[in-house]
């Protein structure tokens, strides 16, 4: 029997995962990463199944334009580009700034770098122009497509750096010139699987950026725990609501629908009610959203729209049960969370099958064996710092960090890819998220989960948004403050403040009590999620004598009566 190829031995792990789908812990315990030692996914996987596929691949949908591709056009037109990037000097390794927004050219472009072996440096569109500068530097850009109105950013470029345009304007190659060469391309050399093809910067909440480092393995293979959960299957049509600067769109919008054999939806509105349209008109089946989304979904009447999902996933913060239960209820879908990180691919999540528990990140995703770690005392156990092992290392995870030995040494440390983020397993083997490690805090010699609280305080029909922060006090340290973003129509006054307090106060323990409360526009990252660290910081503040005029803050003992538990050791 002569050796398996590339492509098969692809096949063969991502048709288990299909196979598999109705059994969970099954799947998690027989699947195996396949062991690659060369593998180009847009060549050794896209460009097979692609070949004479007049099936749709990509319909972009945007404003009032659409473009529609099906796999074999999507091949033909990333050979073409390929071709047209190599005349104009690109080469193997070099690395390309891709700074474009939801548009055919992602699709085309991240194939065609692929199919070259280059380094491709996703970048959102609202990038800040010292960040921008930073990138280029700290990555080594070579080359740089985006849009025209986005090249006047890009002025500064020194002269040895190409600018590729998706339009014309002058002093850039056009974008639509490159992809006018001949198809038929052939690779300059086998791909090694170990190659970079990404580098991508995190969205820096609370420190600078860090460069993360993906192969031609971690990825596009990787990618399949993310198919497994989000339950994409050939045919299906998939939308991710992502831009694609960001990680999740390459997972989302790429890698696990084309490796289901899926059609990829994209959609650009900032309108939940044209977005909700899209998804009737377009029949979409599968659907994945960041929480930020799914809050601005229920503000809507869902039942207005007979939507056809079959799946439905969250990820990016844990979404709340309050989110869940209205959904549920208007479209008889489960939204289910996943998670995972720019460094890996889905790590764990609630796949379709595996009965959802309200609250939990479900349990280990195929490929990945998940291990809890007591931050202190390093013993594994039920409670503790969310881990990877290592043995056998998934093919999902970075291999590290760009130039950051001091970072890699620490998040790798003791056998484990150390995520950060802290977690309680159940009996059942379902894990339930805490926080971040610098998210959670201590008050009055009580743990406290700014996640929990959240979720309770959303589930009042008067707050939106929710983020709690340990402000400083006297006695206690520091007490849970929730800074709170009101549902459209709600007064920020005495009145909405009592309502939302009282509701705590009947939801939670007393050492759970918000003891603070302020109405405010949440600071939020590109990405969307909420920056608690910029909250912590103005109430440090705050507390040091500053002012900050036009904002109040509600005080619980104050409005509630005995709002207040007794201090541990008082009375």
């Amino acid at each position: 029997m002569s050796p398996r190829t590339a492509f098969e031995k692809f096949r063969a792990a991502r048709d288990l995962l299909l196979e598999l789908r109705q059994d969970h812990d099954r799947a998690h315990t027989e699947f195996r990463w396949p062991e690659l030692d060369e593998f180009n996914w847009a060549l050794d996987w896209f460009d097979v199944v692609a070949k004479g596929n007049d099936r749709t691949a990509l319909h972009v949908v945007g404003g009032q334009t659409e473009e529609k591709v099906s796999y074999a056009e999507l091949s033909e037109r990333s050979d073409r580009l390929a071709n047209g990037l190599r005349a104009a000097g690109v080469r193997r390794g070099d690395r390309l700034l891709m700074m474009l927004d939801n548009q055919l050219a992602v699709w085309e472009a991240q194939l065609a770098a692929m199919k070259l072996g280059l380094v491709v440096v996703p970048t959102f569109t609202t990038v800040s122009g010292a960040d921008l500068v930073d990138r280029v530097e700290r990555a080594d850009v070579r080359h740089v497509l985006t849009t025209p109105d986005l090249t006047e950013g890009f002025a500064w470029l020194p002269s040895h750096v190409t600018k590729i345009c998706a339009g014309r304007v002058p002093g850039w190659l056009a974008l639509d010139d490159l992809r006018s060469a001949p198809a038929g391309f052939v690779p300059d050399a086998p791909t090694r699987a170990d190659e970079t093809l990404f580098l991508y910067f995190t969205s820096g909440t609370t420190s600078r950026p860090k460069l993360v480092r993906h192969t031609h393995v971690s990825y596009p293979v990787g990618h399949l725990s993310g198919m497994y959960w989000n339950g994409v299957r050939p045919g299906d049509v998939h939308l991710n609501v992502s831009a694609p600067g960001w990680a999740k769109h390459a997972w989302s919008s790429f890698f696990v629908p084309l490796n289901a054999e899926a059609s990829v939806l994209s959609v650009t509105t900032a309108n939940a009610k044209d977005l909700m349209d899209r998804m009737v008109r377009h029949d979409v089946t599968t659907f994945c959203a960041p929480p930020t989304v799914w809050r601005m979904l229920i503000q809507e009447d869902l039942r207005n729209w007979k939507v056809s999902l079959r799946e439905a996933g969250s990820v990016g913060e844990p979404l709340n049960p309050e989110v869940v239960e209205q959904v549920r209820a208007a479209w008889g879908v489960t939204v289910r969370d996943g998670y995972g990180q720019t460094e890996t691919t889905a790590q764990i999540g609630n796949s379709p099958t595996l009965p959802v528990r309200l609250g939990s990140m479900g349990k280990p995703l195929p490929g990945y064996d998940i291990v809890l770690v007591d931050p202190a005392t390093g013993a594994v156990g039920d409670d503790g710092e969310v881990c990877v092992s290592l043995s056998p290392r998934p093919l999902g995870v970075m291999p590290g960090y760009v130039d950051d030995e001091e970072k890699n040494a620490k998040t790798f440390a003791g056998g484990y890819y150390h995520t950060g983020d802290i977690a309680h397993r159940d009996a059942d083997g379902y894990l339930h998220y805490l926080g971040r490690t610098d998210d959670m805090f201590k008050s009055y010699d009580h743990r406290i989960s700014p996640f929990e609280l959240e979720s309770v305080l959303l589930e009042h029909d008067a707050v939106a948004e929710a983020a709690v922060v340990p402000a400083p006090d006297p006695v206690g340290l520091v007490v849970p403050k929730a800074y709170v973003a009101l549902a459209a129509g709600e007064s920020p006054d005495l009145a909405t403040a009592r309502r939302i307090l009282d509701h705590v106060r009947a939801n939670l323990a007393p050492h759970q009590w918000v003891r603070r409360l302020e109405f405010a526009t949440l600071p939020k990252t590109t990405s969307g999620k909420i920056r608690r660290n910029e909250l912590r910081a103005r109430d440090v503040e705050r507390a040091a004598g500053t002012e900050f005029p036009g904002t109040v803050e509600y005080l619980a003992d104050e409005l509630l009566e005995a709002a207040l538990p007794a201090a541990p050791g008082i009375g």
